[in-house]
């Protein structure tokens, strides 16, 4: 199935592609990296483009796109880019400058979404989104109660458009999914095939998801990988799924997940797996006020 046609309407009228390609790369793994796997990302058909400053390789993957545009593969409104802000770059004063930075690295005229980790940068936003610089805004990481504080906030100009967040079958944020529905927020996927192991990041005591038998018996009954189990689980969700891999081989095996279906059996199975295992939870941000992870969803 060609993904480009695999897209979900946002609430303010533009589509995101349902399957995502995430380019963050541990420190270890060269910058150079990121160019050629990210051209090979849009070769094999990915139109959506996850990236952020703090991953230091917006000028890279930019020049993917870019070369990709260039000989004729795409063409720009094809791409659906993302970046985001960084908590560094909070203050109202230093949310352009931070976009600008971005669009700088990636030689682009815009965005199409630019998110937020923390509620205070929103105004900024929407004053970025007013001058053409990003197509959408978004937040990530927001429990339902802080997404709540945004939408009844007085003279809210633009809903985000999703909410960013850590998904998997261990961690399947069922009931924020159902309130991000009820508001119009599309839940957007990240860790969706558990984790890199990332000492730095990530706790490396719990299970290794894409080890997991229900996983692996399903995925055996389908004929497909662990991993595309998960990341079809989110699809039929109507969670937008971001896959983040430099495999070249696992690159193109992702695209898969168009192609076959789950039944509602081995949905309820999967859903089954939820243990709310978080490998993600920023720990280091504990003490900040605007902590997200203190809620049950």
């Amino acid at each position: 199935m060609d993904p480009k046609y695999q897209r979900v309407k946002l609430n303010d009228g533009h589509f995101i592609p349902i399957l995502g390609f995430g380019t963050y790369a541990p420190e270890e793994v060269p910058k150079s990296e990121a160019l050629e796997i990210t051209q090979l990302a849009i070769e094999v058909g990915f139109r959506h483009i996850d990236c952020a400053h703090l991953y230091q390789n917006e000028r890279q993957v930019g020049q993917a796109i870019r070369s990709k545009i260039a000989d004729g593969t795409v063409k720009r409104e094809d791409i659906f880019y993302t970046s985001k802000l960084w908590s560094t770059c909070l203050q109202p004063e230093l949310v352009r400058p931070a976009l600008e930075k971005s669009l700088k690295n990636l030689q682009l005229d815009y965005v199409d979404l630019y998110i937020i980790h923390f509620p205070l940068a929103l105004k900024a936003l929407e004053k970025c989104k007013d001058a053409g610089l990003t197509k959408s805004i978004g937040v990530s990481n927001f429990n339902h109660k802080q997404l709540e504080k945004i939408l009844n906030k007085p003279g809210l100009k633009y809903k985000p458009v999703c909410n960013q967040v850590e998904c998997h079958p261990y961690l399947n944020q069922n009931k924020l999914l159902e309130f991000c529905k009820s508001h119009d927020i599309v839940l957007v996927a990240y860790g969706a095939l558990g984790s890199q192991r990332l000492k730095n990041w990530v706790n490396p005591n719990y299970p290794i998801l894409l080890e997991d038998p229900v996983l692996c018996a399903i995925a055996k009954k389908h004929k497909q990988t662990p991993a595309l189990v998960a990341l079809r689980y989110q699809i039929q969700r109507g969670v937008v799924v971001l896959a983040k891999s430099y495999n070249r081989k696992r690159i193109k095996e992702n695209m898969q997940v168009l192609d076959f279906e789950l039944t509602p059996e081995d949905m309820k199975a999967i859903d089954g797996l939820n243990s709310n295992i978080r490998y993600y939870d920023l720990v280091f941000l504990a003490d900040h006020p605007d902590y997200p992870f203190s809620e049950e969803y």
